[in-house]
């Protein structure tokens, strides 16, 4: 074997342990994050027909029925699970009387817009038809999540109530509404154009954004891909009776570099600056934290996002308490 092809079959058996180290650490971290959260009461509950269709359930200890905080996770769309739920986050609300759920939902490419949005909707109207056995008050129901699971949920926060009072599902006769969100990383648009001029071209140009329309090639800048882009983008549905939102982003508050990788800034918080924008122009509460205030500042944005809830699912005095 000559020294070309030799180097060559080392670089490719290296990349492949990277590759299967990153696949084991991710296991790992997954495993690590389950081992530090309580069993939950309720687990796997199918909340639908498909497989993903699953929920976890932790319930407060309470003697009346408590607010829920749903997550629902990232991942592109494509991935991403239920397990992805924060250990300090679940704590903090068990520990404040508010129970917690966390879905899994159909992913990319087997399926594409509006069906992921669809999945935690029905989870949603699932836990409002489940409320009396599951000691849950309909009237006080959060949600939280990262990334697409932050989009999705912005979606549902500002859509006006997907509710069908003649549906033959009973679960779908109940409310999609929302009282309150506390996100990361979330994007106020998947509109390409917008993520263009918001943040830049690498994070328009994001790979799982064509995968979650379903799109061709050929389709990216047609009348059909612009409906959906609109139908798609949250900040879109924002009006003056939507709920208050806490966003919080860890990546840099800088310009993309003009060289910044594909799918770079989808996480930027010009997302949020955007959306914060118009929430306060609605006299909207919007609450945006990034992650430099808080290295100069101390605190952690779990402990900042139980206080959100708390405040509105269970009132100012309660979350005044330690």
């Amino acid at each position: 074997m000559n020294r070309r092809i030799l180097r060559f079959t080392f670089v490719c058996a290296f990349a492949l342990v990277l590759a299967d180290g990153s696949i084991i650490a991710q296991a790992q971290q997954r495993r690590r994050a389950q081992e530090e959260k309580p069993k939950p009461d309720l687990a796997d509950v199918a909340y639908g027909p498909h497989q993903r269709n699953v929920l976890d359930l932790w319930k407060a200890r309470s003697d009346k029925p408590a607010p829920l905080v749903v997550f629902i996770h990232g991942g592109g769309f494509r991935g991403g699970s239920k397990d992805a739920l924060s250990p300090a986050l679940l704590d903090g609300l068990l520990k404040h009387g508010i129970s917690v759920m966390a879905i899994n939902y159909r992913l990319s490419p087997e399926v594409h817009f509006p069906a992921h949005y669809f999945d935690c909707a029905r989870a949603i109207q699932f836990a409002r038809y489940k409320a009396k056995e599951w000691s849950i008050d309909p009237k006080r129901i959060g949600a939280t999540g990262g990334s697409a699971g932050a989009g999705t949920l912005l979606w549902l926060g500002f859509h006006n109530d997907l509710a069908d009072a003649k549906n033959a599902d009973p679960a779908l006769r109940e409310s999609t509404r929302l009282s309150c969100m506390a996100v990361m990383g979330a994007q106020s648009t998947y509109d390409p154009r917008l993520i263009k001029e918001w943040v830049g071209e690498a994070a328009a140009k994001h790979p799982a954004l064509q995968g979650f329309y379903g799109l061709k090639d050929d389709e990216l800048d047609s009348p059909k891909a612009h409906k959906l882009y609109e139908d798609a983008s949250p900040v879109n549905y924002l009006t003056a009776d939507d709920p208050p939102v806490f966003l919080f982003y860890n990546e840099a508050d800088r310009p993309l570099p003009p060289d910044a990788p594909v799918g770079a800034g989808i996480h930027h918080p010009n997302f949020g600056k955007r959306l914060k924008e118009k929430m306060d122009a609605l006299k909207l509460e919007c609450v945006m934290k990034q992650q430099a205030e808080y290295r100069d500042s101390g605190g952690n944005p779990p402990a900042d996002m139980v206080r959100f809830f708390v405040k509105h699912l269970r009132g100012q005095e309660a979350a005044s308490k330690p």
